[in-house]
């Protein structure tokens, strides 16, 4: 009991070190808690898919020395894959933006009104954005299970402090968002995030297929 505080809390900082960068998964749930549309839904996803993909790699693939080639190949491929489709859906949506008419021809008032998410799409997104990103398997499934052979009977501890990074970073993320939401959302907002997702995604996807080579 003595060494299990360490471990776990050591689990935990390397876990929240590695999803912190603002990335496909962390620009979902900005996203989702700006529009307002099944925020806690999708952080308890992305929470679960992690704490899934932790499990995983503590559990099986540290003892297994990692990934095949050919399994990382193919989740890269679908991971490019569906980055590049939504960098182009979110770039549409950068160059067309929906907006209700603005008060006296002044668009600097102007709400985006977004397009209505099921409960079913809204996890399926999150559950997309965890699993489909080669990133989340090497960080999460990969590093932090490879990491957790260092502590020997202690893995268990590690494993779970990881899985508690995860909750308290998307916790903390969903709060953000949802404070956030209550305030900006300006059609100028709008389209910067646009953007800026648009970019993060195709940049993730051509550092994916350079890796290939």
């Amino acid at each position: 009991m003595v060494l299990a505080f360490p471990t776990f809390s050591a689990g935990m900082l390397l876990s929240m070190s590695l999803i912190m960068a603002i990335g496909p998964q962390n620009a979902h749930v900005l996203r989702m808690g700006l529009q307002r549309q099944h925020l806690w839904l999708t952080v308890a996803v992305c929470v679960l898919a992690d704490v899934a993909l932790i499990g995983l790699g503590v559990l099986g693939l540290a003892q297994l020395g990692g990934l095949s080639d050919k399994m990382l190949g193919a989740l890269v491929g679908a991971g490019v894959l569906f980055l590049g489709v939504y960098g182009w859906q979110a770039f549409q949506r950068f160059l067309k933006p929906q907006a209700l008419a603005a008060l006296n021809g002044d668009d600097s008032q102007a709400r985006q009104a977004p397009t209505p998410v099921t409960q079913r799409q809204a996890i399926l997104s999150a559950l997309a954005f965890s699993w489909l990103n080669p990133h989340a398997w090497l960080d999460t499934a990969v590093l932090i299970g490879t990491a957790s052979l260092a502590y020997g009977q202690g893995s268990t501890a590690f494993g779970l402090g990881a899985a508690t990074g995860s909750l308290v970073w998307f916790l903390l993320l969903g709060v953000a968002a949802f404070w956030l939401g209550r305030r900006l959302n300006s059609l100028h907002l709008w389209r910067l995030l646009d953007g800026v997702v648009a970019l993060m995604m195709w940049g993730t996807a051509g550092w994916l297929i350079a890796s290939l080579f």
